[in-house]
């Protein structure tokens, strides 16, 4: 008997697990948009600062990411078990918020002279020659405006996962919240850490290279990451604004069932046949998916863009 349950009990560990790793992947794939944006925001907050200073700077921010976490969890689950009717239009809120951020920064791009206020501004100058004080004051301020910049991120990443867990067991939910949160929070600042020192790394091994037994790879290799440094915070950028729309918008199509059913009715009915195309054929229907949960994201965006101006305008007349 003894041995028939520690074999039942090995099993629903298992199981557990297996339920867990299938929940925490589909999170990790909802949340890569807020992933992507949260990269280039926060490579962007240790702008300005002394070389020999970005990485604790980077440390201290990933300390107060990983305390935002700790509030959020609990909060997440707290409202996932007294008020679950919130869960849904709380995650509709957030892929709306993300559509929002995702158009307002191609506004930006195209139309600089435009100005919409965002949650994730900050009011702090990034140069420190125009702060009003010394550099301990600077980087202090740097540190607060970026961890309430990772508090707003992180909420969307924690009620997104909240959203693809709701209705699992409460071990489960803790575990899927807590890891997610803790491999976003490791991933990203070490990713943070990475990016930011590239440029440092290849001017490195220009360095060496430019030594009497330098070698021509080293300086090679050091212009490649010289050159490289900001290329990929532009990628970034742009790759972390498109994630945004075709998460955000998938997020929305899922939630709104008469517009979910007309897309997989379009992708699955109208033009089954192009998933019928050898080897490409089902690719192709995904992606064409992912492209109309993205338009529906990009259409949200601007409502949502041109409701929060009109707002603003009135207030600002008022």
């Amino acid at each position: 008997m003894a041995g028939t349950s520690l074999l039942l009990l090995i099993d629903d560990i298992a199981t557990t697990l297996d339920d867990v790793a299938l929940m925490a992947k589909v999170a990790a794939k909802k949340t890569a948009g807020v992933l992507g944006d949260d990269l280039a925001l926060n490579a962007e907050q240790v702008a300005g600062v002394q070389a020999e200073r970005e990485l604790p700077i980077v440390w201290a921010v990933g300390k107060g990411s990983l305390i935002n976490k700790l509030i959020l969890v609990p909060l997440a689950l707290a409202l996932n078990a007294f008020a679950p009717w919130a869960v849904l239009p709380l995650l509709m809120l957030g892929g709306a918020y993300l559509c929002f951020e995702g158009f307002e920064k191609v506004v930006h791009t195209f139309w600089p002279e435009q100005e919409v206020g965002s949650a994730l501004e900050t009011d702090e100058d990034d140069d420190p020659a125009n702060f009003n004080g010394d550099i301990a004051s600077f980087e202090k301020e740097k540190v607060k405006g970026a961890i309430r910049t990772d508090f707003i991120l992180s909420a969307e990443i924690i009620v997104i996962t909240l959203g693809t867990v709701a209705t699992a067991s409460f071990m489960q939910q803790l575990i899927v919240l807590a890891g997610i949160g803790f491999v976003m929070t490791v991933g990203v600042y070490g990713l943070v850490a990475a990016i930011v020192k590239l440029d440092d790394g290849g001017l490195i091994l220009c360095r060496r290279a430019a030594q009497p037994n330098g070698a021509r790879w080293q300086h090679g290799l050091g212009m490649l990451m010289l050159s490289a440094a900001p290329k990929l915070m532009k990628f970034l950028a742009i790759a972390g604004t498109i994630a945004m729309f075709t998460v955000g918008g998938g997020i929305l199509t899922h939630g709104i069932p008469p517009l979910h059913d007309a897309i997989h009715t379009l992708t699955h009915t109208h033009l089954h046949s192009v998933g019928e195309i050898a080897v490409v054929g089902p690719v192709l229907l995904s992606l064409l998916g992912i492209l109309l949960d993205a338009a529906v994201g990009v259409v949200t965006g601007a409502a949502v863009l041109v409701g929060v101006s009109a707002v603003q305008k009135v207030r600002s007349k008022a």
